[in-house]
Parts: structure tokens; sequence; C-alpha cells
């Protein structure tokens, strides 16, 4: 089967050209003009419409060895997308199709057909596949529930917790019957929305004060979860907080990702013993068995509009590098997505 009208010919990519130390920098990138060649047996052609960043991207920058391959010099980047098929030689995608794919950081991409989700632009509007419905909610979803075995009754502390992961996580916790779920994030309007908006029962701007005591005037009967998206300061107060049997899931540590030098571990890891706390790291490519799941009861959560979300949004993929620099200052409400 091949269904191949008139093809565009060029596309703007962005490539890496070097390792950033500390801080990436714009000479570390380039945005370049790249051939688009018509989709092989088994393949299509995507018009990206809608491009993910992610804070895990900064790993995939340097050199290190981690859960996934580094990017490659003088290569195009990758990350989450969602976009219209413009050209199909693949059974069951047709142009018009939309699809989710992990060939972001580029205006088109070929992409193996068994690599391309069909989603459906009716059922949710499609940056939502990229956030509430995607990745990062899959993350938020079997981070609490699974890794950090989430029980009605529990009190959960979120930090990031304006993030994409973090405001879904508070909202879950308090779907599923938390006794009492708190924030930190990083401005007084941040906090804010966490109260009003996404129902928290308390936040704090951890601008503000130490987050130990902030933590422990929000939370004064300590935490049964913690849910870690900053490391630092942070995970040492939730140690600091944590009732007997309680569980921290470390989903990410934001706080130190663009360090030079090792950060140092939290000084109150003997607390453990004294809780039996438990502290463990998760990645959702090991939980994908709970999509189906997943995509129904929160699928179903944000049609009703009991689980509400936000998007910052940025045009045009000339403005991916800056998106991306964004959700590392934090200057994102909910999923930064950029449209093209």
């Amino acid at each position: 089967m091949s269904d191949t009208p008139t093809l565009p010919t060029a596309g703007r990519e962005w490539h890496l050209l070097s390792r950033p130390v500390g801080w990436p920098k714009p000479e570390d990138f380039a945005l370049v003009e790249a051939e688009v060649s018509a989709p092989g047996e088994g393949r299509v052609l995507v018009r990206n419409k809608y491009l993910s960043v992610d804070p895990y991207m900064r790993g995939r920058m340097s050199a290190a060895k981690s859960y996934v391959a580094p990017y490659e010099l003088g290569k195009v980047m990758q990350g989450g997308a969602v976009g219209e098929v413009v050209a199909s030689d693949a059974e069951g995608i047709a142009v018009g199709d939309h699809v989710l794919h992990f060939f972001g950081w580029r205006e088109y991409a070929v992409v193996a057909a068994e690599n391309a989700v069909k989603v459906d632009p009716d059922a949710a509007p499609l940056s939502a596949y990229l956030g509430v419905l995607g990745m990062t909610g899959l993350t938020a979803y079997a981070g609490l529930l699974r890794t950090a075995a989430f029980k009605e009754g529990e009190s959960v502390f979120v930090s990031g917790a304006a993030g994409a992961v973090g405001s879904q996580v508070g909202q879950v916790a308090k779907l599923k019957g938390a006794s009492r779920v708190i924030g930190s994030a990083g401005s007084d309007e941040k906090v804010r929305l966490l109260v009003e908006e996404y129902g928290f029962d308390a936040a704090f701007n951890y601008k503000n004060g130490p987050v130990s005591e902030q933590l422990r005037a929000a939370a004064p009967d300590g935490i049964d979860v913690y849910f870690d998206n900053v490391g630092g300061d942070h995970l040492e107060a939730a140690i600091g907080s944590l009732n007997r049997g309680g569980r921290i899931a470390v989903c990410g540590m934001i706080s130190v990702y663009n360090n030079t030098e090792p950060a140092p571990g939290p000084r109150n890891l003997a607390r453990l013993i004294q809780t039996r706390g438990r502290i463990e790291g998760f990645l959702v490519n090991d939980h994908y068995d709970l999509q189906p799941q997943f995509v129904q009861e929160v699928g179903a959560w944000v049609r009703s509009g009991e689980l509400k979300y936000r998007e910052t949004v940025v045009e045009g993929i000339e403005n991916n590098l800056e998106a991306f620099l964004g959700v590392l200052r934090g200057d994102n409400t909910g999923k930064m997505i950029v449209k093209l």
C-alpha cells in the first residue's frame, strides 16, 4: 500500500553540536535544514504539530552512561511529538491519521509504523497526548500508585508540583482519597494555582524559606508519600517529615541536572532506619503495562473536568531550545509544549 501525495522536500531540525558543561548554551546547538524523504515500506512521514521538551533531555545531552543513550553529536535530537501523517507506506496507518512518536525536535519525521501510536484528536486535544494523557501523565500515575504504593487516607508531598508531572500526582492522590496533599513550587503564583485550581490542601514557595521548615508547617502530622521531582533540600526535608512506613518515589532531581560537581546527598538518611522508610527510583519505561488502565481512568477524569491540567505553549520550532531551557529554569506551568 502506498499513499504519497506531493511531499515536502526539506524541514528544519535541531542538532546537538557539543555536550553542554553546566547550563546548556545556544552555541551547543544548531537549527539546520534537512532533506525530507518519502517513507519506505512499513513507514510513515509525519508533519509534527506539537513537540515535547522535558527535563530528562538534559541527561541525554551528556556522554555519561545512563538509562537511555546520549544524543549523538552532529545529529538530530529526539523527543516526544504528535503530528499528522502526510504520507504512508504502512498497513493500518493512513494519510490524515494523527500519531504519537518520539522523533521530535524536527518539523518532519519518517517513523516506522511500530513506533507510531495512533491518537484520536476528537477524544482530547492533540497536545494532551504529550502531557496529561502521555508520558508525563503515565509517569505521575505509575510513580504514585505503583512505585510509592499510595493508599487511600495517606498524606502526600510533591515537589515541582506545578509542573506537568507534579500537578497530576497531587490531583490523582486527591481523587484516590489522600488525607492531605502538599506541594512545593517556585513562585507565589504557582502556589496559588496548586491550592485554588488543582485542589492541593497546602502549598509553599520553596524560595521563601528553608524547605524543611515550610514542609513541617504544611504537614504537621508528617507525610506518608513523597514524590520527588527536585532532589536536594527537598529530598532531605521529606526524609525529615516521613512517617513510619513512608515511601519516597524518585522521579527526577532537576535541582542537580546542571551541576558540574556531584551534589551532596541528604544528611539525614539514618532517619530511614527509625521510620522503616523506603526510597525507590523509577522510570516510566518500565510501567507501560499500566497504559490501558491509565488512559481509561485518567481520560475519564480529564473529560469530566475532575482532573485539570495546564500547558505552557511556545510557538515555532525556532524557539524549541528556549522552551527546553525554560523547563530547566521552571518557567513553565504544567507541560511545556512547542507548537509548530
